[in-house]
């Protein structure tokens, strides 16, 4: 038995994402009398040597071309699968998927992951309609938490996302959110792959396009 092996079962068993401090604190506990001899060759382990033993676990899936890798999500290590294999999983898992976020509930995420911590009041500035509604869906989804109170008059609760936010959308931090720019530019193609789609519908359908000008 290796470290890495045992790094790769608790990593294979752990249903989030396991820091290489969580890893040695499972290594450093304490055992019986039965399992003290196994236990006592991994107790002084470093957290450099368990990312290491991470970074040869990654080499090995790559080497043996497996159909997971380690992925880096809010802080820690998790066993993840790889994109080539969405087409599969996803007909696995939508079998019982939650339901998806709605389009105000990510514009409104979105708000809050970059520009939190926020009141409700502000993000209804931004996005210019109530989000009670959408505020609470999530809050009760783990994606969104109060982080506060604002010092403006009334002191107003604020909000920030989780860490459920993070392992959510796999990112190791916030730092790893796309530019505001890069954000625009894939709207600015989102929307103009729409229209595109709009202005080609009548000749796929075979629908005549509406009349423009006026008759005489």
């Amino acid at each position: 038995m290796t470290l890495k092996s045992i790094i790769e079962a608790l990593l294979f068993a752990a249903h989030k994402p396991l820091s290489p401090a969580e890893i040695r604190a499972v290594l450093a506990g304490e055992g019986d009398e039965k399992t003290e001899a196994a236990l006592v060759g991994f107790r002084r382990v470093k957290e450099a040597e368990i990312a290491a033993a991470i970074e040869e676990l990654k080499v090995d899936y790559i080497q043996s071309d497996r159909s997971f890798t380690i992925a880096e999500i809010a802080g820690g290590f998790q066993l993840v699968s790889k994109p080539d294999y969405a087409l599969w999983l996803k007909r696995l898992l939508d079998v019982d998927r939650p339901s998806r976020l709605s389009p105000s509930a990510l514009e409104t995420l979105a708000i809050v992951a970059y520009r939190q911590p926020i009141t409700r009041i502000e993000i209804e500035a931004v996005r210019g309609v109530n989000v009670d509604g959408v505020l609470r869906t999530l809050l009760e989804r783990g994606l969104v938490k109060i982080t506060g109170r604002s010092d403006l008059p009334g002191r107003p609760l604020q909000y920030g996302t989780t860490q459920t936010f993070l392992e959510h959308f796999g990112l190791r931090d916030l730092e790893d959110l796309p530019a505001v720019e890069e954000l625009r530019r894939i709207e600015a193609k989102r929307q103009r792959a729409a229209a595109a789609t709009a202005a080609a519908a009548p000749a796929e359908t075979g629908t005549p396009p509406a009349a423009t000008g006026t008759s005489t």
